[in-house]
Order: C-alpha cells, then sequence, then structure tokens
C-alpha cells in the first residue's frame, strides 16, 4: 500500500515539473511530494532538457536537499518574484484550499506562494475531503514566548489544541524558532471565517489554511493524473512596471 502511495506521489511531482521552463524562478516547496519534484527537476536540468532554472526553497531541509542535487538555487533579495512553486499540501477541499504545515514549513511555504505568479499543489488522491479539517488538524505556528496564553486562544475558537513535539518529547521548533499549535478543529464549514478570527492574536505568528492561493492542482490518483485549475489576481514584480 505504501508503494502505491508513493508511486503516486512520483507520477504528480512529475506531472508538474513539466510545467516548468527554461529560464524560470522555481518555488521549491516542503514534504513528502514536493521532495520529488525537487529530485525531478534537478534530473531535467543534469541532462539539459531545461536550462538556467532557479530555485528558492521553502525550508531548510529543502534548501539541503535540492544542494545534494546539484539545483541552482537564489534568494528573495534578487528574485522577489517566482514563476511558478511546486509544493505538497495536507488536505484539498473542493473549492482547492488547502491545509498545510504538516512538514512544519507553513511560514515560508505561505511566503514563497504568495510570491509565485503561479502555484502547482501535487497531491494523492487520499489528501482529498468535501472539508477542510476532516482528516487533518491545523497547524498554526506561534511564538514561544506565552506559548500557554495563545494555546487558551485557540482553544476558545473550538480547537483541541496539541503543541507539536520532536521523537524524544522536546518541543519542536520551526526554522524561524518558532512552536506549531495542532489544532484539530474538525470539519471546517468556513475556513475563511476561520482563518481571520486566528490572526486576531497577538502570539500568532502564521496558520495552515491556505485559501485562494492554489492555481493548479495535480491529483494523483488510481485513475491516472488530474489537473485542476483556478484563477487568481496575478502576482506583479514591481520591478518590472
Amino acid at each position: 500500500m505504501q508503494s502505491d502511495v508513493t508511486d503516486l506521489k512520483k507520477n504528480a511531482a512529475a506531472y508538474a515539473v513539466g510545467l516548468i521552463e527554461s529560464g524560470m524562478v522555481v518555488g521549491l516547496g516542503h514534504g513528502s511530494t514536493a521532495i520529488y519534484a525537487v529530485r525531478f527537476l534537478a534530473e531535467r536540468l543534469k541532462t539539459g532538457e531545461i536550462k538556467n532554472v532557479l530555485g528558492i526553497p521553502c525550508s531548510l531541509q529543502v534548501e539541503e536537499e535540492a544542494m545534494q542535487y546539484g539545483m541552482p538555487l537564489t534568494s528573495f533579495e534578487k528574485h522577489p518574484v517566482m514563476d511558478i512553486t511546486i509544493d505538497g499540501a495536507d488536505e484539498i477541499d473542493i473549492e482547492l484550499n488547502l491545509i498545510k504545515g504538516g512538514g512544519g514549513a507553513l511560514l515560508r511555504e505561505k511566503i514563497v506562494a504568495q510570491a509565485s505568479r503561479r502555484v502547482v499543489i501535487v497531491l494523492d488522491e487520499s489528501k482529498c475531503s468535501p472539508f477542510l479539517g476532516k482528516q487533518r488538524k491545523v497547524p498554526v505556528e506561534i511564538v514561544a514566548f506565552g506559548w500557554n496564553t495563545h494555546v487558551m486562544f485557540l482553544e476558545s475558537l473550538g480547537a483541541k489544541v496539541r503543541i507539536r513535539r520532536n521523537a524524544d518529547n522536546s518541543l519542536y521548533h520551526t526554522d524561524q524558532g518558532n512552536l506549531i499549535a495542532d489544532c484539530n478543529f474538525h470539519e471546517i464549514l468556513n475556513p475563511r471565517e476561520l482563518a481571520a478570527k486566528i490572526k486576531t492574536h497577538a502570539g500568532v505568528v502564521e496558520h495552515g489554511l491556505f485559501l485562494d492561493l492554489a492555481t493548479d492542482v495535480i491529483i494523483a490518483g488510481a485513475g491516472g493524473v488530474r489537473h485542476l485549475k483556478r484563477d487568481r489576481p496575478p502576482v506583479v514584480d514591481k520591478r518590472e512596471i
């Protein structure tokens, strides 16, 4: 069963990498599916199928992996707008909204997504739900100072909250040194309303509800690969105006 899921992840990632063209700046997503895209992209560059592609990683882990595979990297300082980002998701609803952050990189992932003209999400069909929250908890990145008060606030919104820990039971810290509160809201009928409420609290850095960000969703299943599209307001590089 696990090998079947792995194959689906690889199929979705390979399809998405086929959308990348020479000369693009690419956001490199974090997670088990997105990392296959990094590997496939590095291989296309190595064979010369495409050229002059630069990547901006969503996490330190992805940065290390990309460097290992010889993927040329750049920075936001040099390229504040990306042509395309390929990333995974923990759950997706029928409106193509997402829960992300299971790997702990939600803040950087959202920053990169917001700065991308095109956001391509790759996943296997098991991640599809009628409502967000049916399968996965919502990760919320919080500052360590006063963390118990942040947890109390999230609980007041109806969540059952657990602070994420490492395998040795030590507190998990993000690349920015923050904590992750995994919040079980069950089925989220109004994700926009919930997202707005979460961001009202000082100490909340960001949440894992990715709403209206995906432009393309690549879903691999037993019947093949589906490519769903949605329009969103364009991201403009003001240096080009």
